[in-house]
């Protein structure tokens, strides 16, 4: 649905986007990540045609990006920009409106966006009557009024407390069940591990990596494995002897710990078990994938953690 070829821009003979190319399909939640300066913002505004880019193209639905495509668009940047003598009614309206959508449409939105949030009361408050994450809430309504086939966030879980972002997220995941296709950019690891089907990670300017959320890591993953228990932890470290190998354990309450275990020799994961059935209660066993947050770091520090 989205392609980027080769993309590059810079401020002042500073690169901020270097020879990027990505690629989103219809009805997918694409992660944008990197740390702060990467040239994250750069390229979603490149998409958005707000600056251009000094080499390559912007193709959307095979035709290269015009003004008329952003229409199809809704974008919730990282500097929130509400106007704060504005109702809610009256923001939404006006940005409605500037989406050539009419008065009865935009209404319409509002009212089914402030339902579902149980927030209409909002309806006619200015937006300097509101907290920064009921105002941030506000402004992801506007983004998604005119139900744009493209969504992107950049950074749309910054201010929300666990409640706000369970929420948007299940609203990101019903969009993309109807076929809408997301970006979005965020620092957010354990976001981006529980809802994006592929994610990219740009590192100075440059895309370092892309795939698969799930190949991503399994790509990375170190044969650990662990298992939660109830029982002895001698028992089980007896239990492990020469073919497994403890390498670390976490307490849960008194006899009920989770132990991580790498395999030795030829050993694997049904060896594991039946090593260890009878001498301790198995709750639950599973293997180790590193997580996002860790391959971020170790991407981009170079450093294991």
């Amino acid at each position: 649905m989205l392609q980027l070829t080769s993309i590059t821009k810079s401020y002042f003979q500073k690169i901020a986007v270097d020879d990027v190319s990505l690629s989103l399909n219809e009805g997918e939640i694409f992660g944008l990540l990197g740390p702060n300066g990467a040239g994250k913002t750069t390229l979603i505004r490149i998409i958005n045609r707000i600056i251009e880019p000094e080499k390559g193209e912007v193709r959307f639905n095979g035709e290269l990006m015009k003004g008329k495509h952003l229409a199809e668009i809704g974008y919730l940047p990282e500097e929130r920009g509400l106007y704060k003598t504005m109702t809610v009614y009256d923001h939404a309206m006006f940005l409605g409106r500037l989406r050539r959508m009419s008065k009865d449409e935009v209404n319409k939105s509002l009212n089914n966006w402030l339902e579902k949030f149980e927030i209409t009361s909002w309806k006619n408050k200015r937006i300097e009557e509101l907290s920064k994450g009921m105002a941030q809430k506000v402004q992801f309504i506007c983004a998604v009024l005119h139900e744009p086939s493209l969504l992107i966030l950049d950074e749309p879980f910054s201010g929300f407390d666990p409640v706000n972002v369970e929420l948007i997220q299940n609203e990101l995941k019903a969009m993309k069940k109807a076929g809408k296709t997301i970006m979005l950019s965020s620092h957010n690891m354990k976001s981006v591990e529980e809802i994006c089907d592929r994610a990219a990670l740009i590192h100075q300017s440059k895309k370092i990596l892309e795939g698969s959320v799930i190949n991503l890591r399994e790509d990375r993953k170190d044969g650990r494995y662990a298992v939660k228990f109830k029982g002895n932890m001698l028992a089980f470290t007896h239990a492990l002897w020469t073919g497994f190998e403890l390498i670390d354990k976490e307490e849960l309450a008194k006899d009920r710990f989770v132990a991580y275990v790498a395999m030795r020799g030829e050993n694997n994961f049904q060896d594991l078990l039946k090593t260890l059935i009878g001498q301790i209660e198995i709750e639950a066993a599973w293997e180790v994938l590193p997580t996002m947050q860790q391959i971020f770091i170790e991407t981009v520090t170079g450093k294991s953690i």
